[in-house]
């Protein structure tokens, strides 16, 4: 959901302007009535003329394939779009009306149970979310339920407040939910060179009021994995110690869909036996459009029953356990078309390619002289970088301006706790951005570097907010 304020800039009262074309036959008839803009019109006009003015505003927005700042995805085969299409009326939430759409979900469910190696794929439970978002705040919950479970002997009071472990670098969507659920949120900071958390820190926050620890798979500041099997390790010599048994939930809202393909050897999800629950995003590595997310649990046991809700009124006894409840349907037969459609050996090919566009695009902007890396592509394919030391009359916020200007949407943001004075540029790579697309960004790059090199001093004035980010 978007958040806007409502406007009261007077100057800004004039109606849309309407091209005498626009009309349907006759141009004069067309401009009878210039319609408001933040009102809604009084009468009704031609469909072409309400097409047009749309799709006139959008051409400022940017250009999507351009977009280095979001994970999302922004490319599908035509096939797909084509099965979006046909299925954008369909309410996922009405499974009774639509069977075969939520069978494919239920699929999904399974190959991705499969996939990050549940002890029994046919017993875990999941289910499709709105995204990564919402996956985190629905294990969130089955973590404090498990905990409040725990602890019907102390809780409610005041001396058993919740709280919940993670890394400073972590996506808002967590602080959010620590926000909403009345959850502490006791955050690692950033230290030095270690960018996300640590196994030690996260164990030595972890007392007998944590509901969980969250593991990042590929942080969004730096496109790293947080050591997951490490963390495990450090709260099963927790448990020896104390006899606190603390859960682990893996936020692999990108890394999910990286790990399994090109990281086989790494051990970070069900097959640690302290994992409990992993969400991931469909329409980011997932390789689908926005908007999708995935929620799994080991067992059935990590998932208390009472959050699940039963409804009898749209036809059948129905289970459901989201925030939302209307949703399209579309998202979720796309990402059973992708499943379908790549196999392990596609996924494999498809983020193997991107990995090595960022790896490459990382090693020719490390050559320009100019930046210094912080991470260079090779676990997320996703890189972050920073101006050299000997660099001062520009910085990585005059980058971002200027290649905007190009058509390129890199964001330049700041670090967060105890590294504050770490600004960076990050680059996403993703399917659809070619090794032919990163050559010309590099060489756009290039060519902006001897204006920039030539200021007297950075153009920034205020660093919070410097990005032309501001969502």
């Amino acid at each position: 959901m978007s958040l806007h304020r409502g406007t009261d800039d007077r100057r800004d009262e004039r109606p849309l302007s309407v091209n005498p074309f626009y009309g349907e036959a006759n141009p004069v008839g067309g401009m009878a009535q210039a319609p408001p803009k933040h009102r809604l019109p009084q009468d009704p006009m031609p469909p072409t003329t309400a097409y047009q003015l749309v799709h006139d505003e959008l051409m400022l927005d940017g250009n999507s394939r351009l977009n280095l700042a979001t994970f999302v995805t922004t490319w599908m085969e035509p096939q797909a779009s084509v099965l979006m299409a046909e299925c954008r009326d369909k309410n996922m939430i009405d499974k009774d009306e639509y069977p075969r759409t939520a069978e494919l979900e239920r699929r999904c469910v399974a190959m991705l149970a499969d996939l990050w190696n549940a002890p029994d794929p046919a017993t875990a439970v999941g289910c499709s979310t709105t995204g990564s978002s919402e996956a985190c705040m629905l294990a969130g919950m089955a973590l404090k339920r498990r905990w409040m479970r725990r602890n019907t002997d102390r809780y409610p009071s005041r001396e058993a407040r919740p709280n919940l472990v993670m890394g400073v670098n972590v996506q808002v969507c967590w602080e959010k939910f620590c926000d909403f659920w009345e959850v502490e949120a006791r955050q690692v900071p950033m230290e030095g060179d270690r960018f996300h958390l640590s196994a030690e820190a996260a164990a030595e926050l972890c007392d007998e009021n944590t509901i969980g620890v969250v593991a990042v798979l590929g942080s969004t500041f730096d496109g790293s994995y947080e050591p997951v099997a490490d963390v495990c390790a450090a709260l099963d010599a927790l448990q020896e110690r104390t006899g606190l048994d603390i859960p682990v939930h893996v936020d692999g809202a990108s890394g999910a869909m990286i790990a399994p393909f090109l990281d086989e050897d790494l051990v970070w999800d069900f097959r640690l036996p302290r994992v409990s629950s992993i969400n991931t995003s469909g329409h980011k590595y997932g390789l689908v459009y926005p908007g999708v997310g995935w929620a799994l649990w080991r067992t059935p046991a990590e998932l208390p029953e009472e959050l699940v809700f039963r409804v009898n009124y749209l036809g059948g006894d129905m289970p459901t356990f989201a925030l939302n409840f209307s949703r399209p349907g579309a998202q979720v037969v796309a990402q059973y078309y992708t499943f379908l459609r790549l196999g392990r050996e596609g996924y494999r090919a498809v983020q193997q390619a991107s990995r090595n566009v960022a790896r490459g695009l990382a090693a020719r902007i490390e050559a320009l002289g100019d930046f210094r890396l912080l991470t260079r592509g090779d676990e997320l394919p996703v890189f972050a970088f920073t101006t050299a030391a000997d660099v001062s009359a520009y910085d990585v916020f005059d980058v971002a301006r200027r290649l905007r200007e190009r058509g390129w949407l890199v964001p330049a943001y700041t670090f967060p706790a105890n590294r504050e004075d770490l600004a960076v540029l990050r680059v996403v790579c993703r399917n659809g951005f070619s090794a032919d697309l990163a050559q010309l960004f590099v060489e756009d790059l290039g060519r902006l570097l001897p204006e920039l090199r030539r200021q007297a001093h950075p153009l920034t004035r205020d660093r919070g907010a410097a990005t032309g980010f501001h969502h």
